[in-house]
């Protein structure tokens, strides 16, 4: 699975990897989900995102937000607009997502879980999964939202093992993982530093996971996906990932160009999945690619690397 990271996987990019590596399940960006008194719980931008299925991969809808009302709205919402598999967030870590109960923040009340499962169960007719952190601040909280988990039929959960606290520090601590797969018999998808295909294999035989999502080591190398399967060499020499490194980013300049204004805004969208680049031998090349400023300068950079 390709995993939800805001601000990069969006229709553009999930097109890209469908085309290309064809992951066997997309997610869309998290939506926010309007709390309050409204009739407007999802923007119009992401109710054009609303689909079973892109490319022919099926396409999770996930959703955060706080409030059962809101949250099952929400959900109404997007299945009569065409989601067919809705996905709960109770793992985001970051800034207002925590600071209320929202994301990894309604962890901190997993009371409020007894009535929110069970109310977007009964309203979600397609699959229902739930993707979050082992606890708040204690990685051992996961065990007890299991039996609300399986007495709700949620359909799978993905597990980044650590804790909403840690955001991404440390390391996913995927012994958690492989407890819950044995405890539940719910299916497990391992999240949380699956870099290599040496490392996503390892967490598929030590943990017996149903299977892996794949989020800033896929975005780093969109071939992560292939050399998993042994479909692509598992590690790839300097020339091959300098090839993958320039087909990757001007196809993302290419399909980002129609939908953003102006080169900046465009140039700034590319540039995002730098993030998670740390390549050595490309480091110096990356640095130059992020002072770009226009896009005559990034293509010609791009067809540098090597």
């Amino acid at each position: 699975m390709l995993a939800p990271m805001q601000g990069l996987t969006n229709k553009a990019l999930r097109g890209l990897f469908a085309s290309w590596v064809q992951p066997d399940t997309l997610f869309t960006e998290f939506m926010r989900v309007a709390p309050g008194a409204t009739t407007k719980r999802l923007s119009a931008v992401d109710l054009r995102e609303m689909a079973a299925t892109e490319q022919g991969i099926p396409l999770v809808v996930q959703l955060i937000g706080h409030g059962t009302e809101a949250l099952v709205s929400a959900a109404r919402i997007a299945q009569d607009a065409g989601a067919a598999h809705i996905n709960l967030n109770l793992g985001c870590p970051f800034g207002r997502m925590t600071t209320g109960l929202t994301g990894g923040g309604i962890l901190q009340r997993p009371e409020l879980l007894q009535e929110l499962v069970p109310a977007l169960r009964d309203v979600i007719s397609g699959s229902f999964s739930i993707k979050l952190r082992a606890g708040y601040d204690d990685p051992q909280q996961i065990f007890s939202l299991l039996p609300l988990f399986e007495s709700c039929a949620v359909d799978f959960l993905v597990l980044h093992p650590r804790t909403v606290l840690q955001e991404y520090h440390g390391l996913a601590d995927h012994t958690v993982t492989a407890r819950v797969v044995r405890e539940t018999r719910l299916p497990v998808i391992a999240n949380g530093d699956v870099r290599t295909a040496e490392a996503g294999r390892r967490v598929l035989e030590q943990t017996g996971a149903a299977g892996l999502m794949l989020g800033r080591g896929a975005i780093a190398d969109p071939l992560l996906f292939q050399r998993i399967r042994g479909q692509a060499p598992a590690e790839p020499d300097q020339a091959e990932r300098a090839a993958l490194l320039r087909r990757y980013l001007s196809e993302l300049l290419n399909r980002y160009t129609p939908l953003f204004c102006g080169e900046q805004q465009i140039l700034g969208k590319v540039k995002t999945v730098f993030a998670c680049m740390d390549d050595p031998d490309f480091s110096k090349q990356i640095k130059a690619l992020r002072k770009a400023r226009t896009i005559h300068q990034f293509t010609e950079q791009i067809a540098t690397l090597g």
